[in-house]
C-alpha cells in the first residue's frame, strides 16, 4: 500500500492516510497492516499522537522522537491542534453554517455505532459549514471541537446528512457515483511545530474516488 508523504523533518512525519488503513494495530489480529508497521521500516521509530478511523482518509501526524511526542501529546490534550474535515453528504441543507451540539455514546447499539444520548453520552460539538450544494448531496466542512468516536459521522447522520458511503450510519445509495470508500477526509491540520515553535498547517489532497465523486456531482463527469 502506498502512503503519500506530506511532510518530513527531524520531529514530524505527516502523511495522507489512505481509507481502509488502520491507524493502530488491530486488537484481534495485530498482524493486519497499520500505519506504523508500514512506515517504520522506511523512517525508523515513530510515535502515534492521534488517530483517524480506518475508513477515514487524510492528514495524520506522527512524532519522530520522544520530545516531539510529549509536546504533541500536550497540544492535543489542551485542544491546541485544529482539525478540518471535508465530507460529501447526502442531502442539501438550507443553512450555510451550523454547530451541532449532541452528546454521544460510543458502541451504543447492536451495530456498535456511536449514538446520540442526551442523558448517558459525553458532550460533543462539531462546527459545520456548507462548501457546495448539489441536487442530491453537498460538500461540507466539519471542524470538531471535541474528539468522540465517530463524532462527525454520528452528528451528520443525526442532522439528516449521512456521509456518502457510510452505510453504517444510514447513507443512501446514490446511483452512478464513482465512490469506493467513506467520503470523509481529514483535509487540514494546524499546530505549533514542537521544535521551531512556529505555527504550521498541513493539507492533504482528496483521494481519487472522493475527487471523482465531487467532479461527478459538480459537472456530471
Amino acid at each position: 500500500m502506498i502512503i503519500p508523504l506530506l511532510h518530513s523533518d527531524e520531529a514530524l512525519l505527516v502523511i495522507n492516510k489512505p481509507s481502509g488503513l488502520r491507524s493502530l494495530p488491530d486488537g484481534y489480529d495485530p498482524s493486519r497492516p497499520h500505519v506504523r508497521a508500514l512506515l517504520e521500516p522506511h523512517y525508523g521509530r515513530l510515535w502515534m499522537v492521534h488517530r483517524l478511523d480506518k475508513e477515514t482518509s487524510g492528514v495524520l501526524v506522527l512524532a519522530r522522537n520522544p520530545q516531539a511526542h510529549r509536546a504533541l501529546n500536550t497540544m492535543f490534550e489542551q485542544h491546541q491542534v485544529h482539525k478540518t474535515y471535508h465530507a460529501l453528504a447526502a442531502g442539501s441543507p438550507e443553512w450555510e453554517e451550523q454547530t451541532v451540539r449532541l452528546a454521544l455514546r460510543p458502541n451504543g447499539d447492536r451495530r456498535h455505532r456511536t449514538v446520540v444520548d442526551a442523558a448517558g453520552g459525553k458532550p460533543a460539538v462539531t462546527h459545520l459549514r456548507l462548501l457546495s450544494r448539489f441536487p442530491t448531496a453537498c460538500l461540507l466542512e466539519a471542524k470538531p471541537e471535541t474528539g468522540r468516536t465517530h463524532q462527525i459521522r454520528a452528528h451528520l447522520a443525526a442532522s439528516g446528512l449521512p456521509i456518502l458511503g457510510d452505510t453504517l450510519y444510514g447513507a443512501p445509495a446514490l446511483p452512478g457515483l464513482p465512490l469506493e470508500s467513506l467520503a470523509l477526509h481529514a483535509w487540514a491540520l494546524e499546530l505549533i511545530h514542537p521544535e521551531s515553535r512556529l505555527p504550521v498547517r498541513f493539507e492533504a489532497p482528496y483521494p481519487t474516488d472522493f475527487q471523482n465523486t465531487l467532479d461527478f456531482l459538480r459537472f456530471g463527469i
